[in-house]
């Protein structure tokens, strides 16, 4: 189902809302919100899958029989947080970046995003907006580029211009653009952007303005973590730090395999 003809490009949440409550209308569909699946297997007698499910809001449970079973949860179902000596000796407060909301709480305070994809460039920003002290941690080699950059790039290889040609100049934009960002402590690729899309689907860091943050030293960045030994954090380069709070943009892990219980029937693996 489209969206409205007088729909903007970028729909804002209302209207996106609106949009999902009419195709819920329209096809006539019957969601369970609030509700999680706790296990799913087909019973190979009557060809019939069996779904159980708690709704968190009442702590029901309920059964489901289907014939068929579609799994849309896609990669990003759960916040992944990744093992870190010491971590669970940290004085202050921890949490996936799936979890924030905003800076206003944490003004005045020191601040750690570790992860420098967009959700943590974006957390950062707004960070360094509230009056916090940022820092963020660049643990992988990342590209930066710009929503503009991006777009030029996407038409470039809709013209038929050849993927390599395409990074060699989107990758000079964005130097042009930001300069050397490895100047800041931003590791660089070996390969380009959209090469890196097309082979493992990771997408580049679109800057909201962090960068100029960083390059005005509002926010620091630092290496991968050493270890944490209660508020103190101490990073590759030997560096020591204090914080009052750590937020891991980090990514998320699928939880299928926890509760599907026939994974041979599935196509999990990356094509």
């Amino acid at each position: 189902m489209p969206f409205p003809s007088d729909a903007p490009t970028f729909v804002p949440r209302r209207g996106f809302l609106d949009y999902l409550h009419s195709y819920v209308s329209h096809f006539r569909i019957n969601p369970r919100c609030n509700t999680a699946v706790e296990s799913a297997y087909r019973d190979e007698e009557s060809g019939k899958w069996h779904i159980k499910a708690k709704k968190a809001d009442l702590n029901v449970h309920e059964e489901y029989v289907a014939k068929f079973l579609v799994v849309a949860t896609g990669e990003n179902s759960k916040g992944f947080i990744p093992e870190v000596s010491g971590l669970d000796s940290f004085g202050g407060e921890f949490f996936h970046s799936s979890k924030y909301e905003n800076g206003q709480k944490y003004k005045g305070k020191a601040v750690l995003v570790v992860g420098c994809g967009n959700s943590g460039m974006e957390i950062a920003y707004d960070l360094s907006n509230w009056g916090v002290r940022t820092s963020i941690v660049a643990r992988s080699p990342v590209h930066v580029l710009t929503t503009n950059i991006v777009y030029i790039g996407m038409r470039l290889l809709s013209y038929g211009v050849p993927c390599n040609i395409v990074d060699f100049i989107v990758v000079l934009l964005s130097r042009l653009k930001h300069g050397d960002i490895s100047n800041y402590g931003f590791p660089r690729p070996t390969r380009g952007p959209f090469y890196i899309k097309q082979s493992v689907g990771r997408t580049p860091t679109i800057d909201v303005g962090a960068v100029e943050k960083i390059r005005r030293k509002e926010v620091q960045v630092f290496p991968s973590i050493r270890g944490i030994q209660g508020s103190k954090i101490e990073f590759a380069n030997g560096e020591v730090e204090q914080f009052d709070a750590i937020i891991f943009a980090t990514g998320y892990k699928s939880t299928v395999r926890h509760w599907l219980k026939v994974l041979h029937l599935l196509f999990l693996r990356r094509r």
